[in-house]
């Protein structure tokens, strides 16, 4: 079965450290997505992509120099995407997805955490499901390696990158025949 990621109701959180002593954070926007479960509504695959552009710290200095060539070029590169390739299932409704993060035309592999939700008929009658993702990744495998050394020897920016994702999807309606 299909389902459409609803970008209205899908928030896209990261955090990173700053100067080695305390925590920046910031989300970005998902611009479209599809979910794919079995009959018996078990995860099989996720394709999502995420608006570049769209990243926010709350500091707008610090958002365009996040979207520059410095970091995400998100002018040449205005998408990232994630696409999986293997889903295991684990307990309940928990899921170790692996798959590949495309950022700024590289694509690597990430492993994702995911937790689902059962689906429920939504007040309009949708058909709705939502999910739990986290991880982790190390942004310089991704040629994002911007930083400074400051005075101690720490990094202005750190290089992990921890992210959370809470989405939900609306079952696919078939086309008419």
């Amino acid at each position: 079965m299909d389902w459409n990621l609803d970008v209205l109701h899908t928030s896209i959180h990261f955090a990173v450290r700053h100067m080695a002593i305390a925590t920046v954070r910031g989300h970005l926007k998902l611009l479209e997505g599809i979910v794919v479960t079995d009959e018996q509504n078990r995860l099989i695959s996720v394709r999502a992509v995420i608006d570049a552009g769209s990243i926010d710290t709350g500091v707008a200095d610090r958002n365009n120099h996040l979207r520059s060539a410095d970091f995400l070029d998100a002018e040449q590169y205005p998408e990232i995407v994630f696409e999986s390739s293997r889903v295991e299932a684990g307990d309940g409704n928990n899921y170790r997805v692996e798959g590949s993060l495309s950022i700024r035309g590289k694509a690597r592999p990430l492993t994702l955490e995911v937790e689902t939700t059962p689906s429920i008929k939504d007040p309009w009658g949708m058909t709705r499901a939502a999910a739990h993702l986290e991880g982790r990744l190390n942004r310089k495998d991704w040629g994002l390696t911007w930083n400074q050394v400051l005075e101690a020897g720490s990094l202005l920016v750190g290089e992990q990158v921890r992210f959370e994702v809470d989405a939900e999807a609306t079952l696919a309606t078939p086309a008419p025949a």
